[in-house]
């Protein structure tokens, strides 16, 4: 046979085998098309028994009126009208229809106000909605209806800064392709569309986005300060890092940053007037917190419905930047004689020109934070063996016919504080004087509280135990309270240690349970009225931008519900939503920690005993 013959006939025969298989391709992706809503790579859906979704195998009969987890998690709730994706739960009456109204993701309008607040919360919210779907985007079902979400506030585009008397209530109505948001402040419709966000739901099943039909809530706070607390000084943490936590801090309501910015162990705050603080006392020059980059941080926060509440720390807890000579017992060894960790480090309350440093700080972080509302003045682990190491200081108390006993020593204190107020009074420049908030410590005990710390000005953050006498003692004399007993607010606590084996000090690890039921009002008794909220806090000393997602979520997120809810029941009727909820913290790229196997999320109540 001609050669050429047969390679022409080889090439026709490859062709026309080519042409066949891609038929063969086109025909089945067609099909696989045109079977979007059959069962055949969807196994299990889920039926509502004894108010708990139960997991049912799909098939060619049931397909039809399968629902998906995340439908049932809305309306399979033993209490009447509760909704089941929620978190926070919301405090006032709540009403839910029994339907849901396929959407189309890229059909969702958000009318209200021009103000820039207004368009980051509309740019999150359409974040956290896409989030829903990611791994079906290019498969979603997106034939549904307009979705139109209206916001009426009564301050309009004048919006004011949060501060702890901000109204942050609001009314969510919905019906059928449109949600109404209606609240008295920005803050209270932003927490509004927080809300809407966990009432719409991508259905795994019909492969579309659907939003509750039919809904009524009414929701408010039930305390004011609903914060967490973070310790910058340690370890470094990016500003990305920062940002993601407050972003997050808004999807649960809780509202204040406690920024505990430095510590002995770093200065990374950057100070125009005095740059040797900051040059010398920061990691490295890369290391450090600009005005800039805070001031970025409190409009995002205020955006999402944070305040951010600055400490600066003394007269403890103070070390690297400083002139040392305006310090005691830093880096002093064995470190163990004079502070809790290394390296100690306290001012001399001696020196005029630590008073002037101590303004040029305030003067500085006030700015930075666009004059916040309140500010955090530290106070805690206060040495005296610190301070009974320095011969000037000695000598400037000898001056003044005091001796060198504790009593002496707190007298000292006192002063320093008298001292440092005027100070921060000096650059605030405001009607009423700026709140300070203040550590329990020695001075917080009784007798010296009554003769140095004023009720009236002082707010005291309680971080020993739920049972210490000091609160009680506190509370009788008429002072607020927050909350931070580190038997249950302390997130770092349970891990190895860092100056020795075995675990860290406050060991042991607290779980998500506990800290739910860390009620304020148990521990406050009759006076639970002067608690203004609580902060759970986390102490970098072994956690940086790695780890620190885990540490804070979702414990946190239960302290966000006990702050705004204010729960009757335990943390055993809250489980399965917060196992729904942990999940939307990882689908908005949190790396929260895990707290069950999947199977238990997928077994409703078949895992507590």
């Amino acid at each position: 046979m001609n050669v050429k013959a047969v390679i022409w006939t080889l090439v026709i025969l490859g062709l026309v085998g080519g042409i066949i298989a891609a038929s063969i391709l086109l025909t089945q992706g067609s099909k696989k098309d045109d079977n979007k809503e059959t069962p055949q790579d969807i196994i299990y859906g889920y039926e509502c028994k004894s108010n708990k979704c139960v997991k049912v195998l799909i098939d060619e009969n049931n397909f039809k009126t399968a629902v998906s987890q995340s439908v049932c998690n809305l309306f399979c709730e033993e209490e009447p009208n509760a909704i089941g994706t929620l978190w926070p739960k919301p405090t006032g009456k709540t009403t839910i229809g029994n339907t849901m109204v396929h959407i189309d993701p890229k059909k969702i309008e958000i009318h209200g106000y021009r103000h820039e607040y207004y368009n980051i919360a509309k740019e999150r919210f359409m974040r956290q909605i896409a989030a829903k779907f990611t791994d079906d985007a290019d498969i979603i079902n997106k034939d549904g209806k307009s979705f139109s979400v209206n916001v009426v506030t009564e301050e309009g585009d004048d919006v004011q800064k949060l501060t702890l008397e901000t109204d942050e209530s609001y009314k969510l109505t919905i019906n059928d392709n449109e949600a109404y948001i209606k609240a008295n402040s920005f803050y209270g419709a932003r927490h509004g569309l927080e809300t809407l966000a966990q009432l719409i739901v991508y259905d795994d099943i019909r492969r579309e986005l659907q939003v509750v039909g039919k809904a009524e809530i009414n929701d408010a706070p039930v305390y004011k300060h609903r914060g967490i607390m973070l310790d910058t000084s340690r370890n470094y943490y990016s500003v990305e890092a920062i940002k993601k936590i407050i972003d997050t801090m808004g999807s649960v309501k809780l509202n204040t940053f406690h920024w505990h910015i430095t510590d002995t162990h770093s200065f990374p705050f950057e100070m125009k007037s005095q740059p040797e603080l900051y040059k010398k006392g920061a990691y490295t020059s890369k290391k450090i917190y600009t005005h800039k980059a805070i001031g970025e941080l409190v409009k995002y926060g205020r955006a999402v419905g944070v305040r951010l509440l600055p400490e600066f720390d003394q007269p403890a807890h103070i070390g690297e930047g400083w002139k040392e000579e305006l310090l005691t017992c830093f880096k002093y060894q064995p470190w163990s004689h004079f502070c809790v960790e290394p390296p100690c480090g306290q001012v001399d309350p001696s020196q005029d020109e630590v008073y002037d440093t101590l303004e040029k700080i305030y003067s500085e972080l006030y700015e930075a934070f666009d004059a916040p509302d309140w500010f955090h003045v530290g106070g805690d682990e206060v040495s005296v063996e610190c301070w009974n190491t320095s011969s000037t200081l000695q000598a400037y108390m000898k001056n003044r016919g005091w001796g060198l006993t504790e009593q002496d020593f707190m007298k000292l204190w006192g002063d320093f504080q008298v001292k440092a107020l005027e100070r921060l009074d000096r650059i605030t420049k405001t009607p009423e004087k700026v709140p300070v908030v203040f550590w329990t410590s020695r001075l917080t005990e009784v007798p010296y509280v009554d003769d140095y710390l004023d009720p009236k000005r002082y707010t005291i953050q309680i971080w020993t135990t739920g049972f210490d006498k000091k609160i009680e003692d506190l509370l009788e004399r008429g002072y607020k309270l927050i909350m931070s007993n580190y038997d249950a607010l302390y997130l770092d606590c349970g891990f190895g240690g860092w100056v020795t084996d075995g675990l860290n000090w406050c060991a042991p690890y607290i779980g998500w349970h506990k800290v739910y039921e860390n009620n304020p009002k148990k521990i406050a008794g009759k006076y639970h009225e002067q608690v203004i909220g609580s902060e759970a806090a986390v102490w970098s000393e072994q956690i940086d931008d790695f780890t620190i997602d885990s540490r804070f979520w979702p414990r946190a997120s239960a302290l966000a519900e006990r702050l705004w809810s204010d729960p009757q029941t335990s943390w055993r009727d809250a489980e399965h939503r917060m196992l729904v909820h942990r999940e939307r913290l990882v689908e908005n790229g949190v790396r929260a920690e895990s707290i069950q196997p999947e199977w238990c999320r997928q077994n409703e109540g078949e895992c507590p005993i």
